[in-house]
């Protein structure tokens, strides 16, 4: 079994080290796990698409993900695009970057879903990180609401991709992410 991943963002929000990071993470934790994106002229605010598989290396594949459990959506704007929800599975699990409540966050996906998780990211990445970056906060988030991976794999591979002060901040950024996601099934 393969637990199929898509990221959703803008280029600049991190969707591309969202997928890394969730990878290195399983890896700490001796799980098989691949990390792959999908994005045109690589440009601030373009739409990018990256995909994270964890699970049996035999079932493992570098197609694209088509009908994804997860969905990670790093970009509010996002949430009413039937191209982001497409193909998600009923039992899917979303989390997502939004100030609003889940259930609004549900009513503008448009599809069903199990599950969804959803902070605020943007805002923490402006307060801890000094700029609307909202990927290590939703990783955070996506840890806690999916336990696909832990906490504390999560800060190794923070660690592991960033060095000193940055590592801090993006360690307490999905610290903040884990603890202040609102979790709400469906």
């Amino acid at each position: 079994m393969v637990d199929e991943i898509r990221l959703h963002g803008s280029g600049g929000l991190g969707v591309v080290v969202s997928g890394e990071l969730i990878a290195i993470a399983a890896s700490f934790e001796e799980k098989f796990c691949r990390a792959f994106s999908v994005y045109g002229a690589a440009r601030r605010g373009a739409a990018v698409v990256a995909f994270a598989q964890i699970g049996s290396p035999e079932e493992a594949t570098r197609a694209q993900v088509y009908t994804p459990k997860y969905l990670f959506i790093l970009d509010p704007k996002m949430l009413g695009s039937s191209d982001v929800v497409r193909g998600l599975r009923e039992d899917g699990i979303v989390v997502a970057n939004s100030s609003k409540e889940p259930e609004e966050v549900v009513e503008c996906l448009k599809t069903r879903v199990s599950k969804v998780g959803i902070i605020d990211a943007t805002a923490i990445g402006i307060e801890i990180l000094g700029r609307p970056i909202p990927n290590t906060a939703l990783l955070g988030a996506f840890a806690r609401a999916t336990g696909l991976v832990s906490l504390a794999s999560l800060e190794k591979a923070i660690r592991k991709r960033f060095d000193g002060e940055a590592a801090d901040l993006n360690v307490k950024a999905a610290e903040i992410g884990y603890e202040s996601v609102k979790i709400k099934e469906f």
